[in-house]
């Protein structure tokens, strides 16, 4: 899978120009997507028939690169875009005019700080190297195991690679652990070489993926919105009750095996209607997106990754699935 960087950095001129370029009018909808299984789940929703059956108009965007999606949302040429909350914040920040509409799935072990087998505890970790892509998802994830080990990154020595060649620093012995996601988590694991010390199940929330939408389209397309909420729902479910055969509609988009896919399932929480309500609630609400972004905000705003602060509650806009629940 080759899943870019979840964690990007937007130039300033990619943000300035989704301030002055809108979406111009269409019968559809186009929401971008990239390799990550909670939204090539999206291709379900369409072999499935369940954005018809909604009354949803939607042409799904392949990415191969992830962060040239979120390029293209800020930019105005998506109507939609399927990207993490802390992606979000950067053109937030600089007041580009999205909203987020609905939450795929929050990874639950799919990213993982892997160790050698020397390496027992946290403890032992100090002064080691720890190989994985700077200000990515796996830094990040980095600094939430050491904060919630009483630790810093001051305590590790970060060599900065691309998660496919860290996995392969670690493999070889050049590097103590690396911090990468599957298929290397499960590649490491397999190959008996490693294991894993701390993975985003040990950070439930920190990590959700999300539909993020243009507000002007959400003003044109309301209605084909709410109805991909809805058929987002009954992706959900075909993939609790059919993991099997959603797994090999999901491993042909990006040229696997199903079975190999299938290993990358139960490592996203994929969103329910009940979760969803839930991750649009308050701050005081436990894992909330609301509750979560001081977090990843902090992690922005010390490595430089924004300029300036965001309103998270300005990006966010639970009527939708409100609405879809009703």
């Amino acid at each position: 899978m080759n899943v870019q960087s979840r964690l990007a950095r937007s130039t300033l001129a990619l943000l300035v120009a989704a301030v002055l370029i809108v979406p111009t009018a269409q019968a559809e909808i186009k929401v971008g997507l990239s390799d990550w299984p909670g939204w090539v789940a999206w291709y379900v929703a369409e072999q499935k028939g369940y954005f018809k059956k909604h009354g949803a108009d939607v042409k799904l965007v392949w990415f191969a690169t992830y962060t040239d999606s979120i390029g293209a949302l800020s930019a105005g040429q998506l109507d939609a875009n399927s990207q993490t909350w802390s992606d979000s914040m950067a053109p937030l920040a600089k007041g580009v005019p999205l909203k987020v509409v609905l939450v795929n799935d929050n990874s639950a072990g799919n990213d993982a700080l892997m160790v050698a087998p020397s390496i027992k505890s946290f403890k032992d970790l100090k002064g080691k190297t720890v190989a994985l892509e700077e200000f990515s998802v796996s830094h990040f994830v980095l600094v939430t195991a050491l904060a919630k080990n009483g630790m810093s990154q001051k305590d590790v020595k970060v060599v900065n690679l691309s998660a496919g060649d860290a996995a392969a620093a670690f493999m070889s012995g050049r590097v103590d652990a690396a911090v990468v996601w599957n298929p290397w988590v499960n590649q490491i694991q397999t190959s008996g070489k490693g294991k894993a010390l701390f993975t985003s199940k040990d950070m439930p929330g920190l990590i959700p993926d999300l539909l993020v939408a243009q507000e002007k389209s959400l003003a044109a397309h309301r209605k084909d919105f709410i109805g991909m909420i809805k058929a987002w729902y009954d992706t959900e479910k075909f993939i609790r009750d059919k993991p099997d055969e959603a797994a090999a509609i999901m491993a042909k988009v990006v040229s696997m095996e199903p079975g190999e896919y299938k290993i990358f399932l139960p490592g996203t929480r994929f969103f329910t209607q009940k979760d969803n309500l839930q991750a649009f609630g308050p701050a005081s609400t436990s894992q909330s997106l609301l509750a979560v972004s001081p977090t990843i905000i902090k992690f922005l705003t010390e490595n430089k990754l924004i300029e300036g602060q965001p309103d998270a509650a300005k990006g966010l806009d639970a009527s939708l699935v409100k609405e879809a629940a009703k």
